[in-house]
């Protein structure tokens, strides 16, 4: 099958590769297994970089829908099927709609050097520090969720800035920054030495890994997110439209 991408066009090369694999791994035959077309080929056909096509693969690679693998090819992640939400809500509005008072048992605000897959997500060099905000928060007795948000350089954030507001808002009025796009996932896994601390659960137990990249109107990385919360605290719910 022919692939191409439109060369003329003001969205970036890169941006319209993530668009056609995108489409690609939507396809039966890739859903059954088969390898995606090789990068070499590929590139070629569409007349781009390698690197071009690697940054848009490793965007998919990150966010956990294709799988990479040395002399055996590109893959479609077996847990690549997920479901949109249409109610992106903070934390805080999720609480609020449930009734549940919350406390903020920490924040720390950082600034860290990126590992190379967030760095791929962010298309920056793993040189260039990131903005890390991590919290705990919960119910006024316990906590019941440690969340890490990494910031992309070009937002602007300075770490001076207010979190207690909500974060969005935050984004948008101080620095025009306007949150358009998410996409989540969730899985389950046990608890570390470290997530337990935070949430005073034994180590091995339970917990619901929430990852959620964010993305700004002309679909830029401007945030990664991920949320460990005990498994009995949380409900995913998903509203669909036919």
């Amino acid at each position: 099958m022919k692939y191409s991408i439109d060369h003329k066009s003001p969205i970036p090369l890169h941006a319209q590769a993530e668009t056609l694999l995108r489409q690609l791994i939507t396809e039966e035959q890739y859903q059954n297994g088969m390898v995606l077309p090789n990068e070499v080929d590929l590139a070629k056909q569409l007349a781009i970089s390698r690197t071009t096509l690697r940054q848009a693969i490793n965007k998919l690679v990150f966010e956990g829908l294709l799988i990479r693998k040395k002399r055996t090819g590109t893959r479609v992640s077996s847990a690549a099927v997920s479901s949109k939400s249409n109610n992106w809500l903070s934390f805080s509005q999720e609480m609020k709609l449930r009734g549940v008072p919350i406390k903020n048992f920490e924040l720390h605000v950082t600034w860290v050097l990126p590992e190379e897959s967030l760095a791929n997500f962010f298309e920056i060099k793993t040189d260039r520090k990131v903005l890390k905000m991590e919290r705990v928060r919960g119910k006024p007795d316990e906590p019941f969720v440690y969340f890490a948000s990494y910031f992309h350089p070009r937002v602007g954030l300075t770490g001076d800035e207010d979190f207690k507001r909500p974060l969005y808002e935050l984004l948008e009025n101080d620095y025009s920054v306007i949150a358009t796009l998410s996409k989540e996932e969730i899985s389950a896994k046990a608890a570390d030495a470290f997530i337990a601390s935070k949430l005073k659960i034994p180590i091995g137990s339970p917990v619901l890994l929430r990852k959620r990249f964010v993305f700004d109107q002309g679909e830029r990385p401007i945030e990664y997110n991920v949320g460990y919360y005990k498994a009995d605290s949380f409900i995913y719910t998903v509203e669909s439209t036919r």
